[in-house]
């Protein structure tokens, strides 16, 4: 799972084996550890919501996905799911849970899991 936070922006990718998960088990987490604390970010699926939510406590980010959204998910083509999510009078958080794609530039990360990218070329 890869997560890119920026401004009020959360934007995270699932790998193949990361979706299946989400989609059968119902949740996909990870931490990055700070020595003493940690920074934990998750993908949640729920029955309480009708769009895509996220929550912050414990040093945590849970995206919170609906459960109808999932349906078929890991074998559809739908690339993911966008929301934004008010919080406060004039803010909102924008909330982007999409499948990764393989990169097109030579890059070294392990990327067998990840989904084919539908641009051959750049």
């Amino acid at each position: 799972m890869k997560i890119r936070i920026q401004r009020d922006s959360v934007r995270i990718r699932l790998s193949r084996k990361e979706v299946e998960q989400l989609c059968t088990e119902g949740l996909v987490a990870e931490s990055t550890y700070f020595g003493n604390s940690s920074f934990g970010y998750a993908v949640s699926k729920t029955l309480d919501s009708e769009q895509l939510a996220a929550t912050f406590s414990n040093n945590q980010i849970t995206v919170l996905v609906p459960s109808h959204l999932l349906s078929n998910w890991i074998t559809n083509d739908v690339i993911g799911f966008e929301a934004s999510m008010p919080t406060g009078e004039t803010r909102s958080l924008y909330i982007l849970v999409e499948k990764d794609f393989k990169c097109l530039d030579n890059t070294t990360e392990d990327q067998s899991d990840n989904y084919d990218n539908p641009h051959k070329t750049c």
